[in-house]
């Protein structure tokens, strides 16, 4: 007869309780029946957190007792939960201490099914409990790695990477951390390879305490680290160190280190400290410290931060070389600027020049023939060393062709092929159009010219692709200058119109690269207000335009350059129109020699009027009539005679035997400088002599 309580499929309550008595003795996993007051009635000996406990421990025991060192506080949830409904929980993940091992972390995954009594018909909870510690630090290990990829060396700032990194390791693997950066390095100063000599000094770049806390002022300090210490080991030989107890049987023992002793009176107990190593040379050094945690680190800590820190350190290594980079073309842009502008009695100028990136922001302040002034700010795109060579030669270019006396726009449509040739040498031959043009619009530089002419007391100016300047009047109120805006610098098709105003005396022009506005929304408007202090001098508007503008979180540079217009007074300057015959070389010696004496210059008489009686003759003889003779006192003597051809006076060389060709060799011989600027129609001959007291060394020279 057949046994009643047998089954084809599930085999006798016999065998169902030899698979249970299995289940729970020899099963990997710890196994735990829970009754309906959360007692244990049942458990696997094997499992890990219990291991050593007696029976009277856990049997009878409830659910919180038993899992002292965990937060049962879920688990309970779970377990009526599961009571009431039948529902299963699977692979629930719980982290705590067990009681048996306190020194250990454990990380379970919990999963609970119901199970009803087969004698009392009462139901319970089978609660199977796996250990996943290794698995779960596996998976925290990529994690930290996978952190660190995504946000440390974000940005080209190591005291930003130092931070990043800090961010990353705590609380992931540390409650506090420093990272400690060589000053030398955040300099941007080459590196020194071989190890870090003692008393060499660090900044202290991030510290992080605590999972909350945020970088405070104990950031960018700058300190020497104590000798004997597991930093400076580290740092003197770019291997890390490892001090898993922080007490008198550690190898840094508390009782021979004031350093030691203070850490673990902080409640410090174990520490890493990591160079930041690359393959040339050791950047700092950071330092996990651990004191609410009470695990000590392992060398599996170690291995891990390691590979976090060579991710730091290339990070870092990265923001050296680029502040090496900035640093040297900062110095370049400033050798390549004005280190003065020339003191001259016409325009009062003042420049403001703040350096971000070591940008192409240029101004310059040149000194031509007639007492006129050349104003120049531009700004070349870009940043770095490539970029402030291609400012210095735009510069060049602009003063030499400022210097010939070109019109604006005449000179900016030159300074834009200029632009064009240069630019086209730094690209590659695909890079560049079908036609030679530069790609995505040929857009170099932008630039700004003027010129104050203080006899007529008027400016001209053009622009290519620039901001236009303000002008402030003498009582104060600002105005933006009306000007044309042509293409920016580059292109080699540009086309620039002139724009001429008059300025009176004591009028401020203002010239800026956009820069200077970047910083807020509101800037355009505090310019304006501090430049209509009309009553100080204007290097203390360009100090108060750097106090208000100047903004930390700026990343152009800026140039500004102001200049106050100071017209000649009539009796500076005279004038007469000669009739092209040459009987008036005679009567314009005279004119000029009575005017000498006038001016109390009558000792600048005979080389003045030999200069004159040249210029005058060459006029009637070469050019076109009507002819004009004009002299100008200002720091020089400058004599002007202009006629109606273009056509460009000669110097040539004279043979012993030639009874003339020696006329423009004498004017040469007694000036100062002379040149030949022209006009829509006709040209001017022009000498500048040195007055009496003067020396001839072009003093105020930018160069």
């Amino acid at each position: 007869m057949a046994d009643p309580d047998a089954d084809p499929y599930l085999g006798t309550r016999a065998s169902d309780s030899a698979v249970l008595e299995a289940l729970f003795t020899q099963a990997p996993l710890g196994l735990f029946l829970l009754d309906e007051q959360l007692r244990v009635r049942r458990y696997n000996t094997s499992s890990r957190g219990l291991r050593g406990m007696a029976a009277e421990r856990v049997l009878g025991r409830t659910l919180e007792e038993v899992s002292s060192g965990f937060d049962t506080t879920e688990l309970g949830v779970f377990v009526r939960e599961t009571l009431r409904t039948g529902q299963s929980v699977l692979r629930h993940t719980l982290k705590g201490t067990p009681a048996t091992r306190p020194d250990e972390d454990l990380t379970v995954s919990v999963s609970m099914f119901r199970v009803d009594d087969a004698a009392d018909g009462k139901p319970g909870v089978l609660m199977a409990v796996e250990d996943v510690t290794e698995r779960e630090a596996a998976r925290a290990r990529l994690d930290l790695l996978y952190d660190t990829r995504r946000t440390v060396g974000t940005t080209l700032d190591a005291t930003t990477t130092a931070r990043e990194l800090a961010g990353v390791l705590v609380p992931a693997l540390a409650d506090a951390v420093t990272v400690h950066i060589l000053d030398a390095v955040l300099r941007g100063e080459p590196h020194r390879g071989g190890p870090v000599e003692a008393g060499q000094p660090l900044r202290r770049a991030a510290y992080l305490n605590g999972p909350d806390a945020h970088a405070d002022e104990r950031d960018t300090i700058l300190e020497t680290l104590p000798l004997a210490t597991p930093f400076t080991r580290s740092l003197e030989d770019a291997t890390p160190r490892l001090v898993s107890r922080l007490d008198a049987e550690g190898v840094w023992p508390p009782e021979v280190s004031e350093h030691a002793r203070a850490l673990a009176t902080a409640g410090v107990h174990s520490l890493m400290a990591v160079p930041l190593v690359v393959p040339d040379a050791v950047l700092g050094v950071v330092t996990l410290y651990r004191s609410e945690r009470p695990q000590p680190y392992t060398q599996q800590d170690l291995d891990l931060v390691m590979q976090v820190a060579s991710r730091a350190a290339l990070g870092i290594d990265h923001a050296s070389s680029y502040a090496r980079e900035r640093n040297t073309a900062t110095a370049l842009q400033r050798h390549l600027l004005p280190s003065r502008t020339p003191e001259l009695t016409t325009v009062e100028t003042a420049h403001l020049y703040l350096p971000v990136k070591a940008g192409g922001d240029w101004f310059d302040v040149i000194e031509l023939s007639g007492a006129r002034v050349g104003l120049v700010v531009g700004e070349v795109v870009g940043h770095g060393i490539e970029v402030a060579a291609m400012m210095g030669r735009l510069r060049t270019a602009l003063r030499t062709l400022a210097e010939l006396d070109l019109e604006p726009d005449e000179l900016l449509t030159h300074i834009d092929e200029i632009a064009a040739r240069l630019a086209s040498e730094n690209v590659d031959a695909d890079e560049l159009g079908h036609d030679g043009d530069l790609p995505a619009g040929g857009r170099v530089a932008t630039c700004a010219y003027a010129v104050y002419d203080p006899v007529k007391r008027r400016l001209t100016l053009a622009s290519a692709g620039h901001p236009a300047p303000l002008l402030v009047s003498p009582e104060g109120e600002v105005a933006t200058v009306d000007v044309e805006t042509g293409p920016a610098l580059g292109t080699a098709h540009g086309t620039y119109e002139t724009a001429t105003h008059s300025l009176d005396d004591g009028a401020v022009l203002c010239l800026y690269t956009d820069g200077l506005l970047a910083g807020s929304e509101e800037a355009a408007d505090t310019l304006r207000r501090v430049l209509t202090h009309q009553d100080r001098a204007l290097s203390e508007t360009a100090d108060a335009v750097a106090h208000a503008l100047a903004d930390d979180q700026s990343d152009d540079d800026a140039v500004m350059l102001l200049a106050r217009a100071r017209g000649l007074s009539d009796d500076q300057a005279a004038h007469w129109d000669l009739p092209s015959d040459p009987s008036v070389v005679a009567a314009a010696r005279s004119l000029a020699g009575r005017q000498l004496v006038a001016w109390g210059l009558e000792d600048m008489a005979f080389q003045t009027e030999l200069i004159i009686s040249e210029l005058v003759t060459n006029a009637i003889r070469y050019g076109e009539g009507p002819v004009s003779l004009r002299l100008i006192r200002d720091r020089h003597l400058t004599c002007e005679v202009t006629d109606g051809s273009n056509t460009s006076p000669h110097m040539r060389r004279a043979h012993d035997t030639d009874e003339g060709g020696r006329g423009l060799y004498l004017v040469m011989s007694m000036s100062h400088r002379w040149g030949t600027r022209y006009a829509a129609r006709g040209k001017t001959v022009w000498s500048q002599q040195s007055l009496p007291g003067r020396p001839d060394d072009g003093a105020g020279s930018p160069w």
